[in-house]
C-alpha cells in the first residue's frame, strides 16, 4: 500500500461489513477495535506421560496453562493485568452517546443464551470502548473417543486481544508477556532445549501478531454526516450510530496508512451467526442492502 499510496489516495473510505444494530435498523458504525493474536503454549514433560506412574510428580502443563490463563481476569471479568485499561477515559458526552443505542440487553442475553454479562464496563456498548482478552481456543492432550490416561507434555492456548484507539499495540502486548514473567515463566518462542528444561522449571512460548489497528471517526465528519442523509432518504428514519464496533475490519490498513476518515455501512441481520455455522444472510436484509446501496451513489454532498 505504501507503494501505491498515490494511486490509492480517497477523500474518505465506506466499509460493508459487519451486523446492523440487534433492532436491525439502519446502521451507521463509525469505528472498530483493532485486534492482536497470542499463541501461548506451555511445556511439560518431552513426551507425554503416564498419569498413574508419575501423576503427582510431573507438573501437569494443562494445569498450569489454566492457572496462568485464570490469574489474567478476576471473576466479574475484568483483566487483572496492571496498565491494561490506562488511558480510557469515558466522558460524559460519550456515554450519552453510547447510552442512546437502543439495544435491548435482556433480549441479547436471551436470544445468546446467557443471564450475567462481565463487569468490564455498565453495558455492551461501553464494554466495546476498552480493549478484551479473550481465550478463542484451547489444547492438550486427547479427548473423546482417543483419550488416554496422560500428563500431556505441553499444552496451548490462542488468544485475542482487541485493541481500542487510545491503546498502544506494542505496549498492551508486552503488559501480557510480563505478566506471564511475573508468574515466573521463562519465555521462549519455538521448543526448548534439553539445557532450558534442566534449568527452568517453568517455560512457556510467546508469538504474537498485530493483525488490524483500531480507529475511530466523528459522528460530524464530511462522511458520516452524507451517509447519514443518503440512509434516512433510503428508510425515512435516522439510522443507529455507534461509536465503535467490537470487531475488527481487515480494511483497517488502508484507513491508517492513507490517513482518512472511515465509516461502517453494515447491511446484514445481527443474528446473522458470524464466524459460526449456519451463517446467514436473511432476505429482508438483502433488499435492505441494494436499497443503501442505491441511496449512497444517488445522494449529493
Amino acid at each position: 500500500m505504501k507503494k501505491h499510496i498515490e494511486a490509492l489516495k480517497a477523500d474518505m473510505l465506506i466499509i460493508f461489513d459487519g451486523p446492523r444494530h440487534t433492532s436491525n435498523r439502519p446502521t451507521l458504525t463509525f469505528g472498530a477495535r483493532g485486534i492482536a493474536t497470542i499463541k501461548l503454549k506451555v511445556f511439560g514433560p518431552k513426551k507425554p506421560q503416564h498419569s498413574g506412574h508419575y501423576g503427582n510428580y510431573i507438573p501437569n502443563p494443562a494445569c498450569r496453562l489454566v492457572q496462568l490463563l485464570a490469574s489474567m481476569k478476576d471473576e466479574d471479568g475484568r483483566v487483572t493485568i496492571p496498565g491494561f485499561y490506562d488511558g480510557i477515559e469515558l466522558e460524559q458526552k460519550t456515554r450519552r452517546i453510547l447510552a442512546s443505542i437502543p439495544d435491548d440487553e435482556n433480549e441479547i442475553k436471551r436470544k445468546i443464551g446467557f443471564s450475567e454479562a462481565d463487569k468490564v464496563a455498565g453495558t455492551l456498548q461501553e464494554a466495546i470502548q476498552y480493549p478484551s482478552l479473550n481465550i478463542r481456543g484451547m489444547t492438550a492432550g486427547w479427548v473423546g473417543k482417543e483419550v488416554r490416561t496422560i500428563i500431556p507434555s505441553e499444552a496451548l492456548a490462542e488468544i485475542d486481544v482487541r485493541l481500542v484507539p487510545e491503546t498502544d499495540r506494542e505496549q498492551l502486548i508486552e503488559l501480557i508477556r510480563a505478566h506471564i514473567e511475573q508468574r515466573g515463566y521463562y519465555l521462549i518462542k519455538t521448543q526448548p532445549t534439553d539445557d532450558e528444561r534442566a534449568r527452568y522449571p517453568r517455560i512457556a512460548s510467546f508469538n504474537y501478531k498485530i493483525s488490524y489497528r483500531a480507529f475511530r471517526t466523528p459522528f460530524d465528519s464530511e462522511v458520516g454526516l452524507w451517509l447519514n442523509k443518503a440512509l434516512v432518504r433510503a428508510f425515512a428514519e435516522e439510522p443507529v450510530k455507534k461509536r465503535m464496533s467490537g470487531g475488527s475490519i481487515p480494511i483497517s490498513p488502508f484507513i491508517t496508512t492513507l490517513n482518512i476518515p472511515a465509516v461502517t455501512v453494515p447491511t446484514v441481520n445481527s443474528d446473522n451467526n458470524q464466524h459460526s455455522p449456519n451463517e446467514n444472510l436473511r432476505m429482508e436484509n438483502y433488499r435492505d442492502g441494494i436499497m443503501t446501496f442505491l441511496a449512497i451513489l444517488t445522494q449529493s454532498f
